[in-house]
Parts: C-alpha cells; sequence; structure tokens
C-alpha cells in the first residue's frame, strides 16, 4: 500500500497586521478555486508594518514586513509562498534566502495579460497606488502593453475590503472598466489590488474581456511550481553572504509592541 504523503503547504503573507476576522476576508480569495487535496493554503499577516500602500515610505515598509513574515517559511516546513499584494513587496529578498518557490500576484498578472490579450488596463481603487504598477512595468520594460490605469478614486480598506461597500464600489469598476476597453484599447483587465477580490465575479458577469484576479492567480501558479517542479533561479537571486535573520526578527519584536504617538 502506497504512503500517502502529507499536503503541501503554502504560506500567503498578508501584508497588514490585522484580527483573525478581517484576515478571514483574505481567505476568501480561495472561494471557488479548485485544488487536491494534497495542498493546503495558510494565511499570515505581517507583524509590523505600514498603515497602507500610499507612499514610497509604505513601500520600503512593506518590503521589510513581508520580507520577516516569510523568511523562515522553509525551515517551518513550507513548500512554497504567495504574497497577498499587487506591490509584490518582499518576493526578491525572499528568494534571496528560501530555496522554495515564491510569488507575487503584480508582474505575474501582467505577464499572464498578454498570454489573454496584446494589451491590459488595470481597475484600481486610488491613484496613489500608480506607483506600485509603474515600478512592475519599469521592470518588465512593459509600459507599452499597459493601455491605462483606471482609478475611481474610492478610499481603499485594506481591512474590511469592498465589504459593505458593494453597491458604491462595483458599478464605479464597472465603469471604468468599460473606459478602459472602449477608449483605452485594453483587451484584459487586471484588478489593481488583492483587497478588490470580492467584486472580480460581479465584474467578470458584466464586461466582455478576461478580468485577472491577482490573489487567485498567485495560488494557481504556486500549485503550478510545485506540480512541475519549478522554483526561481539561484543565478538571479543569489543567497546573501551574511544573512542577518536574527538582526531582522529583534528589529520586529521591537516593532510589534511599538506604539504610534
Amino acid at each position: 500500500m502506497a504512503e500517502l504523503k502529507p499536503p503541501r503547504r503554502v504560506l500567503v503573507i498578508v501584508p497588514f497586521a490585522m484580527t483573525a476576522e478581517n484576515l478571514a476576508l483574505r481567505e476568501g480569495q480561495l472561494a471557488g478555486l479548485q485544488f487536491g487535496p494534497d495542498i493546503r493554503f495558510e494565511y499570515r499577516a505581517v507583524r509590523a508594518g505600514p498603515a497602507n500602500y500610499a507612499s514610497h515610505h509604505d513601500f520600503a515598509l512593506a518590503d521589510v514586513a513581508n520580507f520577516e513574515a516569510g523568511c523562515r517559511a522553509q525551515a517551518e516546513g513550507f513548500d512554497a509562498v504567495c504574497i497577498d499584494t499587487m506591490s509584490d513587496s518582499g518576493v526578491a529578498a525572499l528568494r534571496s534566502v528560501l530555496s522554495i518557490p515564491v510569488f507575487g500576484p503584480g508582474k505575474a498578472s501582467m505577464l499572464t495579460a498578454l498570454m489573454l490579450g496584446d494589451r491590459f488596463s488595470i481597475l484600481t481603487m486610488a491613484s496613489r497606488w500608480k506607483p506600485l504598477y509603474k515600478k512592475a512595468l519599469d521592470e518588465l520594460g512593459l509600459h507599452h502593453k499597459c493601455a491605462s490605469v483606471r482609478a475611481i478614486e474610492v478610499p481603499p480598506d485594506n481591512q474590511a475590503l469592498l465589504s459593505g461597500k458593494e453597491d458604491d464600489v462595483f458599478p464605479l469598476l464597472e465603469a471604468a472598466g468599460r473606459k478602459a476597453i472602449e477608449e483605452d484599447g485594453a483587451e484584459v483587465l487586471i484588478l489593481g489590488s488583492t483587497t478588490m477580490h470580492q467584486s472580480h465575479a460581479w465584474l467578470q458577469e458584466r464586461l466582455p474581456v478576461p478580468i485577472i484576479n491577482p490573489g487567485p492567480l498567485s495560488y494557481k501558479l504556486a500549485e503550478t511550481a510545485l506540480a512541475l517542479g519549478l522554483k526561481h533561479s539561484r543565478v538571479g537571486y543569489p543567497a546573501p553572504m551574511h544573512p542577518r535573520l536574527g538582526m531582522l526578527q529583534a528589529m520586529f519584536d521591537a516593532a510589534s509592541t511599538h506604539k504610534e504617538t
């Protein structure tokens, strides 16, 4: 009789400190996805980090927060890591210290969009998020493939997400999506944040192009990479010569108890 293997474990790092109740809203990204019994997703919020992702100050803190949350994932028995933010914060640093696959949804969404159409647009909550997309487009050299970034200018909520705001937000996203298609020439749309995942099914029923839901895409990429034995290049992401993970942990021990004044 064949020995049963334990399920593969994928760590999903949520980039904001939050309650278990709000963390469950993030776990809702798994709804409707089909996985075999041999893979399990476990969500973990960072211990400390920025209050939002609205400036380069926030982006720097997010890189460190996500890195700290996942830097020991391999030693903890995880088989892959997904970062729950379109900024891909911490992905490169985690790849330098982990030999298991690490995925972020930002660049992955853009590259996947180009398998489905020639040009894509990003639907986002606020213009202040645009630098996140610019960074990814700069690094990928894909500005010519991005038809537009359409922002609805509604304050994002990284805790409650879109819960209770569906009647207001969903029609605004639909209108922005139609403009991206009809005026900007988008053939594929990308939700600009994993905090927007609750709008995906509603929008996909009403808009005539594929809409990429970034978080679930990263989960499926992790599943595929594990099935095929793929992981990031050690040449592209060399291991550190002198790791300072203990120092990093000490920093976050202090940060997790720090109170802003």
